[in-house]
């Protein structure tokens, strides 16, 4: 049998397009390449409206409602959860729970917070450098993302689909590698410089600022570690994709750019550029322009019942849904290993709050598609004492193969 490296490209014409992952791509000892399992969490900050969401009747017999039935063609590749929220998430700020939508990490910007590990950062430290990217972090607005550091830092959110598309699969000339070859060089040599100066440093201060060093100096030498890593990727070809490079898009067109950066997902799983991506779907810092919208999608988060705000409120949030059931149709629609990506991939969508209307951070809306879960119907856990949202997660965890019995303030896994 001829071997095939993962990354191999096939070339015709001056065309050039990445193979994804196929049984006949055979390791060092020719067997075939298991598919990956992946991850990917979308976050929706300013919620969804209830009565156009949530069924009356739980169970596989659930009736549709106005933004189900945008999910119409989907409904056996996904399960609607409610009743599901992580404890104690009064914050600071009424919004601060966007924060901790991924950690569990409870009082959200209250004195003395400090964030803990995100769910997709657990699954980028497992598998570390296998990828290109052990994450991907979007934003579709800002570089504000929901992705912590084990330390509570937050990784910033890449936002610009042509940026994002560039850094995933376009190659730079031989001059712009050397240059980041150097920077990643220089980088080590100013870590090992720190490093050099611990002894000196630590005889200066206090017990308690070296307690705070040895966190730093963890994450220095995280950072070093990482440099190796990167440079391991430099001199190897991105992998070519048969898609035009994304035209910029107008930050006011908050829906095309919400569609290009989820039709970007595809591609990144595909291509094994990552096994774990997270988006989240921001207020706009900009007057968007949507046709029969007239106001902030902040403003119409807290409708107070006004119809004609519902009514605008409604079409963002149809919005919103119509371009997650593209990635849906998408991630069908593509096939690796005899089996639809969607299959070999669990995806979260939902939000932080579940009542954007009065802050609520309770009873969050929940959708799992893809996996290989058990799907096709609607799950009502006490909608008064919810069931933690870190079970789900912890599920996912097990799902992408992580053995871990706990993740944040899990009880347990979560079944259906």
């Amino acid at each position: 049998m001829m071997e095939l490296n993962r990354r191999t490209l096939i070339k015709a014409g001056g065309v050039s397009l990445a193979l994804p992952l196929l049984e006949s791509m055979a390791t060092g000892q020719e067997q075939p390449i298991e598919t990956p399992h992946r991850t990917v969490f979308i976050c929706t900050a300013l919620g969804l409206h209830p009565r156009s969401l949530w069924p009356e009747t739980p169970g596989r017999d659930y009736e549709s409602t106005k933004y189900l039935r945008l999910l119409g063609d989907h409904r056996d590749d996904y399960t609607l959860f409610s009743g599901l929220s992580h404890s104690n998430q009064v914050g600071r700020q009424a919004h601060d729970s966007e924060m901790t939508w991924l950690t569990s990490t409870p009082k959200p910007g209250n004195a003395g917070f400090r964030n803990g590990i995100s769910v997709d950062q657990v699954i980028a430290g497992h598998f570390g450098y296998t990828t290109r990217f052990p994450s991907i972090n979007i934003g579709s607005d800002r570089s504000q993302s929901q992705a912590y550091t084990a330390g509570g830092v937050m990784l910033p959110a890449q936002y610009d689909p042509r940026e994002i598309f560039s850094k995933l699969f376009l190659n730079g000339k031989p001059d712009e590698v050397q240059m980041q070859k150097r920077k990643l060089s220089e980088g080590r040599s100013i870590l090992d410089q720190l490093k050099g100066q611990t002894g000196r440093l630590r005889r200066k201060i206090s017990g308690t600022d070296n307690h705070l060093l040895n966190d730093y100096f963890e994450s220095v030498r995280n950072t070093e570690k990482d440099i190796s890593e990167v440079e391991g990727w430099i001199d190897r070809p991105k992998p070519e994709v048969d898609e035009e490079i994304p035209k910029t898009i107008d930050p006011r067109l908050i829906l095309t750019r919400l569609q290009a950066l989820m039709g970007l997902i595809p591609l990144m799983l595909q291509t094994d550029s990552t096994r774990t991506v997270t988006l989240l779907i921001q207020d706009p810092h900009v007057d968007i322009q949507i046709d029969g919208v007239d106001e902030r999608h902040h403003i119409l988060s807290h409708h107070g019942q006004d119809e004609d705000k519902l009514r605008q409120l409604g079409i963002i949030e149809s919005g919103i849904i119509s371009s997650f059931s593209g990635l849906l149709e998408q991630m069908k629609n593509t096939e690796e290993n005899e089996k639809r990506l969607l299959d070999n991939t669990s995806i979260v969508f939902g939000s932080n709050l579940g009542n954007a209307n009065s802050h609520d951070a309770t009873n969050l809306p929940v959708i799992v598609a893809g996996g290989g879960f058990n799907h096709g119907q609607y799950v009502a856990f006490d909608p008064k004492r919810n069931t933690e949202l870190s079970n789900l997660y912890l599920t996912v965890l097990q799902r992408q193969g992580l053995a871990v019995d706990r993740f944040g303030q899990s009880t347990g896994v979560l079944s259906w």
